[in-house]
């Protein structure tokens, strides 16, 4: 079992019993009988959002978009993005998540074999013999241990207002 393993399954033991948010993937329209359906976003399982990373019984996942799940409704939009996020969160009811449920998309499997052999899993690495993580797309390296406590210390305890 390497370093990255060992922590790992210290982060899953503490977060037992701990509620976990459901992972999407984004299903293209199909037709039935000749008709456009709209597109929907299916579960794929759930995992522990600890920041940067996701974290499942089995492996460790790159968080991609976050999104709550919402019925569709018609609005004006002031801006693309956000009529596109409102059809993300549309297409996540649709695909069977509950109401203003968390939804992550875009996310993407860490390689852990590799990691494990000293090679970068973005955004994971072995630097000096020590797992470290980058915490944000433009920011350093930290270590895992330490990333790892302090998420998972978030979730056991969250600040005031947090819930």
């Amino acid at each position: 079992m390497s370093a990255v393993d060992e922590l790992l399954a210290g982060a899953r033991a503490r977060l037992a019993g701990v509620p976990r948010e459901g992972l999407g993937e984004l299903l293209p329209p199909r037709r039935l009988l000749g008709i456009r359906r709209s597109p929907r976003i299916v579960r794929q399982g759930d995992a522990w959002h600890l920041g940067t990373l996701l974290l499942t019984d089995d492996e460790l996942l790159a968080t991609g978009d976050i999104l709550r799940a919402r019925a569709e409704v018609r609005r004006g939009f002031t801006a693309e993005s956000q009529r596109r996020r409102a059809e993300l969160a549309a297409a996540a009811r649709r695909g069977g998540f509950a109401e203003g449920e968390t939804v992550h998309i875009g996310w993407r499997r860490l390689d852990l074999d590799a990691i494990g052999r000293g090679a970068a899993s973005d955004p994971v690495r072995i630097a000096g013999g020590e797992p470290q993580v980058r915490w944000s797309a433009k920011g350093g390296w930290v270590p895992l241990a330490r990333y790892l406590e302090e998420r998972v210390d978030l979730l056991l305890n969250p600040p005031g207002g947090a819930t």
